[in-house]
């Protein structure tokens, strides 16, 4: 028995890798292999709103009369638009982000993407295409921005905004409409919200952590609820915002103020009353926390929230708190402001 064994181990040991045990299955294809480009090491690009983020392309060869294209897929439309094209010794850059790409070019072999400065909307899959007659061959890469994912609804309640509205709304908050893979990230990381909410590719999705009847019933699992896609025009929802780190401050000022005051104070320091977008950035990026309720631009008041505690709210996990949008001529609160 044995013996048995230990020649059926020898056996595995020194059978060749070619051995059928080994190869691939059946109608397997092997992935196309890269002839001229380096698959990049990491695929995704981690930054955060503002900084300098590069991007990998780099040649293992130069094949004669090549070009190498830069391109961004668009999650709004799913189009590709076109960033920048080189041949090598000369480029032409395209589209908004123009005036912030420029190509590394640390050497001759070297293609890969700096992007400065970079912003909210940059956030995406982005391809490096050489373009080399019947030899086309591309690599993907994604570019990542940490932050956070907020819940966003007007003063008049909730399931006020088309698509288009949610947009703008969330722009004028610092912010943009998240995508799926950040609202799924923000769920992961314990978002739970009733309402539904647009996000940038025209869906409609609400995040549950805690099953219960008011948000489709115990019974159904936690998750990213969907609506799927909606009528850009007709149907009205609330918004799923995403914003980043900030480039500047959020502060305080205690008083007993109205909302026409609370922004005139901030102006009176040399700021701008904050965003609903700085103050989550705030409290994500720059650990803000305040029990004190503050005026914000839109006329909601809040209160950011690291370490819970009974009396600020009593509620167990951290996040930025909400009154709601009070009479603007309440002096109960105080106010946040913003300096870049």
């Amino acid at each position: 028995m044995h013996r048995l064994l230990l020649l059926g181990c020898l056996w595995l040991l020194t059978t060749p890798p070619t051995s059928s045990i080994f190869q691939r299955p059946t109608g397997t294809p092997a992935p196309p292999r890269l002839q001229y480009l380096l698959e990049p090491l990491h695929s995704t690009v981690h930054t955060q709103r503002g900084a300098t983020a590069t991007l990998p392309c780099v040649l293992r060869a130069l094949p004669h009369n090549y070009r190498v294209k830069w391109s961004k897929v668009e999650p709004a439309n799913y189009r590709e638009s076109i960033i920048i094209i080189t041949n090598g010794l000369y480029h032409k850059n395209y589209g908004p982000l123009s005036p912030r790409v420029h190509l590394r070019h640390s050497h001759r072999y070297d293609a890969s993407l700096t992007i400065t400065d970079v912003a909210l909307e940059d956030e995406g899959r982005y391809r490096c295409q050489l373009v080399n007659g019947l030899e086309d061959e591309s690599v993907s890469l994604t570019l990542h921005l940490e932050g956070v994912v907020f819940p966003y609804q007007p003063s008049n309640g909730r399931y006020k905004f088309n698509y288009h509205e949610a947009k703008r709304a969330c722009e004028q908050q610092d912010s943009r409409l998240a995508t799926y893979q950040q609202l799924y990230k923000a769920w992961t990381e314990g978002l739970d919200w009733c309402n539904a909410g647009w996000i940038l590719d025209g869906t409609v999705h609400y995040p549950i952590i805690n099953s219960r009847e008011p948000c489709g019933g115990r019974l159904l699992l936690p998750g990213v609820r969907t609506y799927g896609a909606r009528d850009k025009q007709k149907d009205r929802f609330d918004a799923f915002c995403f914003t980043s780190a900030l480039q500047g401050q959020v502060y305080f000022i205690r008083g007993h103020l109205n909302f026409k005051e609370a922004g005139q104070a901030c102006r009176n320091h040399g700021a701008a009353i904050a965003k609903v977008g700085q103050l989550y950035s705030a409290w994500k990026f720059s650990q803000l926390d305040r029990c004190d309720g503050g005026w914000l631009a839109d006329g909601s008041v809040r209160y950011p929230i690291t370490t819970p505690r009974q009396r600020c709210g009593g509620l167990p996990d951290p996040g930025v708190r909400s009154f709601g949008f009070p009479s603007k001529e309440m002096r109960t609160y105080g106010t946040y402001c913003f300096v870049g």
